[in-house]
């Protein structure tokens, strides 16, 4: 499972092997099952956990039970209720696994002093940091600003990966969608 770590901290963090060894002793490997909890509601987030292998989302149930996905992640990408690990207060969502998944898991005050004694690694999760952030603004300006189909067509065009992999029913809660609304968009596009 670290080989999949190690082979992402190669390409995208530019790591030597001899780094990327210095990295070995922080990591948790953990298995998951479908529907098994990463992190729960009311959990302090104290990980960041790279996915290996599976699926996983991160959402939060309304006062009226209604789900509301807000990140998806597969292989080869981070998940954690950030909010949470960077604050230390009890996480308002959860984190379970779509598919039977293998992550990779580092504590915060971890990652911190890995992040302290390699310059490539803090220069790496500045990076990552900077596209989460800028993910996340174009998410929230296409919800306040786009149409339903353009949100609908630019979920399919920038994650193909996960959408062929998550239920129509969660792809619609992603996007701020009911079940009928993304159903209508689909009909249109077959005919």
């Amino acid at each position: 499972m670290f080989n999949a770590l190690a082979k992402y901290l190669k390409a995208n963090a530019f790591l030597t092997n001899e780094e990327i060894e210095q990295v070995r002793p922080y990591t948790i490997e953990k298995k998951l099952r479908k529907k098994q909890y990463l992190l729960q509601e009311g959990e302090v987030s104290r990980f960041n956990s790279f996915v290996a292998k599976g699926c996983l989302r991160y959402y939060t149930v309304g006062d009226d039970g209604t789900e509301h996905i807000l990140r998806f992640s597969i292989e080869n990408w981070w998940i954690s209720d950030y909010e949470s690990y960077h604050s230390g207060n009890p996480s308002k969502g959860a984190i379970d696994a779509l598919e039977d998944s293998e992550i990779i898991m580092i504590d915060k005050y971890d990652m911190e002093a890995l992040v302290q004694s390699n310059p490539k690694l803090q220069a790496f999760l500045t990076r990552l940091n900077e596209r989460n952030f800028d993910a996340t603004q174009n998410r929230i300006l296409s919800i306040i600003s786009g149409t339903a189909e353009e949100r609908y067509e630019k979920f399919i065009k920038s994650y193909p990966d996960v959408f062929n992999r998550v239920p129509l029913r969660m792809i619609a809660s992603y996007l701020g969608l009911t079940r009928e609304t993304l159903s209508r968009i689909r009909g249109k596009q077959v005919l």
